[in-house]
């Protein structure tokens, strides 16, 4: 387990090399303005660092853009369609963007979703796709830059940059929210350890230009009070440490992600 003192510990090492750490921040499952999401962006605010909200485009309500109009550099990922599981009863993991149904159909909802997000979002939405349960069958990853995305993030370490063609990935690496045991808050000392491991591990990257951004997931709709407490923390620490940066999505996953996602033909629900 970790401590803020190991977290200095190895912003250090990265500012000694020569190097920055960049960390990142993304925040799923939001569908519509409330007070959570209030507090969300009053720890942005405070903390002066970058949010991105993976938004599920099927539940988007107009409310959720127009608060996000007065905060024009919150950047809006693309969440799935609808975030339904659609694994069957006896599989243990959910899954909307898996091979329970036509690959056409699947694609179909996601284009249908990007025009829900361009439309409500304009030029915040970027043509970033994160899974709902951040799970996405290997054999769609292909698919994806052909029907316009040029971003994927999920979570946990990549096996590599660019997955495929066309497509960059950026994951988070540390969640807030123990889904196994209670979800509640994952704990301080657990949190930080996951974070200093990411870290270090980047750190280690071979050459270092492939270094990977450190991303932080928190779920607005789902924290308590002690994941909200650590939250606020880690922005007004890290933002002060020599050796990290923190950097909004739009500037990790380039200028090209902003592209419009093409529509694709066949079946779609919803």
């Amino acid at each position: 387990m970790a401590s803020w003192q190991a977290l200095a510990d190895e912003a250090r090492l990265w500012f000694d090399s020569g190097r920055t750490g960049i960390l990142w921040w993304r925040d799923d499952d939001a569908v519509d303005a409330g007070p959570a999401l209030e507090r969300l962006l009053a720890i942005r605010e405070d903390a002066a660092v970058s949010l991105s909200l993976a938004v599920v485009p099927a539940q988007a309500t107009p409310a959720l853009a127009a608060r996000l109009r007065a905060a024009p550099d919150v950047d809006v990922l693309q969440h799935g369609y609808a975030h339904v599981n659609h694994a069957a009863a006896s599989e243990r993991k959910k899954m909307e963007l898996g091979l329970h149904r036509p690959a056409m159909m699947v694609l179909g909802e996601l284009g249908t979703g990007w025009l829900a997000l361009e439309r409500l979002f304009g030029a915040q939405a970027l043509a970033v796709m994160v899974p709902p349960w951040n799970r996405i069958a290997p054999t769609l990853v292909p698919t994806l830059p052909e029907i316009g995305f040029k971003g994927l993030s999920t979570f946990g370490p990549r096996r590599r940059p660019r997955p495929t063609r066309g497509l960059l990935e950026i994951n988070t690496h540390v969640d807030l929210t123990d889904w196994k045991g209670g979800r509640g808050f994952v704990g301080e000392a657990a949190a930080l350890a996951a974070l200093v491991s990411a870290l270090a591990r980047a750190r280690a990257a071979s050459p270092a230009a492939s270094a990977e951004p450190v991303g932080v997931l928190s779920h607005h709709l789902a924290m308590d009070g002690e994941a909200w407490d650590f939250l606020r923390s880690l922005w007004q620490r890290a933002t002060i440490l020599p050796g990290l940066a923190i950097s909004p999505a739009r500037a990790l996953f380039t200028t090209e992600t902003v592209s419009t996602p093409s529509l694709v033909t066949g079946e779609a629900n919803g």
